[in-house]
């Protein structure tokens, strides 16, 4: 069951090689339901969440907006998505959620940038160069910016990759029969362990959400590490009901006798008289 994750840079052509890597082997490209099923998860627009990823949210939709829920409900949703297999995923930080898993082919897509605004005045139908040359750099700065916050990576760093593909030089066509060339090679096979690996980050991606989305954990800044079904909680909270707390929100994703609670409670200075409670 390939899984295939695409960068997403406008005007590379990457959802062209996206929509023809499915239609050549019959595997589903998933963008559209990332955005959808983040937006129900927090109850606003699907237009928001893509303004937010884009760079084109508004002053107070970003700081109205938790960006730490969106990048974990994304998380969880393209680890759910990776699961199942035989897909093409496109942006969301695939790339670099996906890196443990050996048998995921990760590629970056790209050409030049003048090839790239030619694009983008085509497709909008405009001559204006300069507004469509600041939508592109407006766009390339907010995926730099979300991926280094996100991950501590630098944008279109090579090695976060295991091919990068040049469209000024390669066609479409080409491009993905080197991606399924790649993908069919021994060491981009799913084996127990990349499955395993991979089941590890879904469930971790769970229970983080999870912890995010209930008010008595949404605050709770903990380790979860995940391995053949049995979560395992570690780092230090304030008390012990957030202990509780945390290990009740996980037992609820991972099932009954599936958590470790190694949680510490916070030790209190008595330099201090403030502790929360």
């Amino acid at each position: 069951m390939p899984v295939i994750a695409l960068t997403q840079e406008m005007g590379s052509l990457a959802k062209d090689v996206a929509l023809r890597l499915a239609e050549t082997s019959g595997l589903a490209v998933m963008r559209n339901e990332v955005v959808e099923n983040v937006a129900g998860r927090m109850q606003v627009p699907a237009s928001l969440i893509r303004r937010i990823r884009e760079g084109k949210a508004g002053l107070v939709e970003r700081l109205s907006t938790d960006k730490e829920q969106v990048a974990l409900y994304t998380a969880e949703e393209v680890f759910a998505q990776a699961e199942r297999g035989n897909v093409v995923l496109r942006g969301w930080g695939a790339t670099c959620l996906l890196r443990p898993v050996q048998h995921v082919v990760r590629v970056r897509v790209t050409r030049s940038f003048e090839a790239r605004l030619a694009w983008l005045m085509d497709h909008l139908g405009t001559e204006d160069r300069h507004a469509a040359e600041s939508e592109l750099r407006r766009s390339d700065a907010a995926h730099a910016s979300r991926m280094n916050a996100q991950f501590g990576v630098t944008w279109g760093d090579p090695l976060l990759y295991d091919v990068v593909l040049n469209t000024d030089r390669v066609s479409v066509e080409s491009c993905v029969q080197q991606i399924l060339q790649l993908a069919g090679r021994p060491e981009f096979q799913e084996t127990p362990e990349s499955r395993a690996t991979l089941a590890g980050l879904a469930l971790s991606a769970r229970v983080r959400a999870a912890l995010k989305a209930q008010e008595a954990t949404s605050d709770v800044d903990v380790q979860i590490e995940s391995r053949d079904g049995l979560v395992t909680l570690s780092g230090i909270v304030a008390n012990e009901r957030e202990k509780e707390a945390a290990e009740s929100v996980a037992a609820a994703v991972a099932g009954p006798g599936k958590v470790d609670n190694q949680l510490h409670l916070m030790k209190v200075n008595r330099k201090f008289t403030y502790a929360k409670t």
